[in-house]
């Protein structure tokens, strides 16, 4: 049973601080850069006059700390050796991403735009685990060089969490002596379009709705005829990069499909449960940020001449917060270890309740956090001088787009009552 971190991973989290200290910060007071972070962030953050999309200040901020913390071998921490990496585990990830968010707000992890020192770099692994021979060598390079990005295009306006229901099609054609597949349809959310060199197309070529077979995952270029980026979507927390996209007749070589044609939700699927572990640990480091500033804030501020934290009003809330966050801190850390002990299969056999359970239960008490943070504080918790109603706006979106929490509690339900792998 897991009660302490293991040496090596505490060892690393003071390198990280000691890498923060000295090239990170001074980045971010660099200049006005703290303006990205104070008071002004989202309107610093947000290009008003090119309809919401991110500062290209900002992206450039963001791409310059990724550069050092590459430089450093901070990047691609938990990437295989043979990519750079330091073949970090589950684990230390989640530990990381629980110990960075729990610093507040900067330069060294600001998730609005999923970007921190330590990278949570999924695609180059499903290029190597689906991918052919020829794709691995020409994606995952360019990939790790910043040069191939992709978004995801799996969401289409009339169907969220049922994607077997998708209503965009491909059709086997052949063009110019090469085969390949023609495409119709529409996507949505699917982030980053504004720089992304590629697009992960979810479409089905056969089957009956509602099935997983028959849907392929299509790599299609952005710039190619017919396919065309479309409004982008407002959001709670701005700047935006979610827009609506568009297939008429596009069309992409055979080449173009990443893995098994009729299994290509296997790559939707390829590490979720990763994500969604290490998604848990984030939002359980900001809730665990809201917690200590708020106790911190309590025993300061002395109202009617005695300090707030005298008062169970204020105490009682934060116990019940502190104690789930306790809680949920050894279930992430468990299961996470448990991870790395198993198979991604035995994964989704023995552990997906787990990990579900951790997800949704961290996103809700991120919220809560940083909604009792926002009323200890009083006026001042609820301005934009404080960081908790942008945690609140960032965290509260992983209540739907990690996988929505009524289907994560769906997960754990068929593991209760045994209805998993029944349809």
């Amino acid at each position: 049973m897991l009660f302490e971190i293991p040496k090596e991973i505490t060892d690393y989290l003071a390198v990280l601080d000691e890498f923060i200290e000295r090239e990170i910060k001074p980045i971010e007071q660099r200049s006005d850069n703290i303006r990205f972070f104070d008071h002004r962030r989202e309107d610093a953050r947000t290009d008003w006059d090119r309809g919401g999309l991110p500062n290209e200040e900002w992206e450039a901020l963001l791409h310059e700390m990724r550069k050092l913390a590459d430089a450093a071998g901070h990047y691609r921490y938990a990437l295989p050796q043979e990519y750079g990496g330091q073949d970090g585990s589950n684990l230390g990830m989640a530990v990381i991403r629980h110990h960075l968010a729990a610093k507040g707000l900067g330069l060294h992890n600001d998730l609005q735009n999923e970007s921190s020192i330590v990278g949570n770099l999924v695609q180059p692994l499903m290029v190597r685990d689906f991918g052919t021979e020829q794709q691995k060598a020409e994606y995952i390079p360019a990939m790790l060089e910043g040069k191939m990005m992709w978004s995801f295009g799996l969401t289409e306006e009339a169907h969220g969490s049922d994607a077997t229901w998708m209503e965009t099609r491909a059709v086997a054609e052949v063009r110019g002596g090469e085969e390949g597949w023609r495409i119709n349809g529409e996507k949505m959310w699917t982030t980053g379009s504004h720089v992304a060199t590629h697009c992960m197309v979810f479409a089905r070529h056969s089957g009956d709705d509602g099935s997983a077979r028959g849907i392929g995952c299509f790599l299609v270029p952005y710039g190619t005829p017919g396919f065309e980026i479309g409004e982008y979507m407002w959001t709670f927390n701005m700047p935006t990069d979610h827009p609506k996209v568009s297939f008429k007749d596009v069309w992409v070589p055979g080449r173009m499909v990443l893995g098994d044609v009729e299994n290509g939700l296997a790559c939707a699927q390829h590490f979720v449960h990763e994500n969604r572990i290490r998604q848990a640990a984030s939002s359980l480091g900001a809730a665990q940020y809201c917690i200590d500033e708020s106790v911190r804030y309590a025993i300061e501020r002395k109202p009617f001449g005695k300090p707030l934290a005298v008062n169970q009003a204020i105490q009682f809330p934060l116990v019940e917060l502190q104690t789930d966050a306790e809680m949920l801190r050894l279930l992430i850390y468990k299961t996470a270890a448990e991870m790395d002990g198993m198979t991604k299969p035995e994964v989704a056999i023995r552990l997906s309740d787990k990990v579900s359970m951790c997800n949704y239960k961290a996103n809700r008490l991120v919220c809560n956090a940083a909604d009792m943070a926002m009323q200890v504080h009083g006026g001042i918790g609820y301005s934009r001088h404080k960081p908790f109603e942008h945690i609140y706006r960032h965290h509260r979106r992983y209540r739907i787009t990690e996988g929505a929490e009524e289907i994560q509690m769906r997960k754990v339900a068929g593991h209760m009552f045994g209805f998993m792998g029944r349809g």
